[in-house]
């Protein structure tokens, strides 16, 4: 299952993700230990973000703000750490990411 990361030093990365615990694989690939947070800013798309990154002094990541930000229309709080993208099952969860969102993806980033 295709996937995105965008690091906090604008580096995006393709990930592979199995389809069976593709949310563990997204913990590993994020750093984090705990558990990583889920959050929807765009119908399509799933966004984890490490469940600690601002606690434990993550460097924020500014290409992923301003793509949530222009999913959202709006600016909203800064994002900390690597984040990945997924695509969005019809039931909520995580599913390939659709190439016309990857693109969007690394246009902004």
């Amino acid at each position: 299952m295709q996937a995105l990361r965008v690091a906090s030093d604008t580096t995006v990365a393709g990930l592979t993700l199995p389809d069976l615990d593709a949310r563990r694989a997204i913990r590993e690939h994020l750093g984090s230990t705990g558990a990583a947070d889920q959050a929807v800013y765009h119908r399509r798309a799933l966004l984890h973000i490490h469940g600690s990154g601002q606690s434990i002094g993550l460097q924020q990541n500014l290409d992923a703000w301003v793509l949530v930000s222009r999913w959202r229309g709006m600016t909203l709080y800064p994002l900390h750490g690597p984040v990945a993208i997924a695509g969005r099952s019809q039931d909520g969860g995580v599913a390939p990411l659709d190439d016309d969102l990857a693109q969007h993806v690394r246009a902004v980033a």
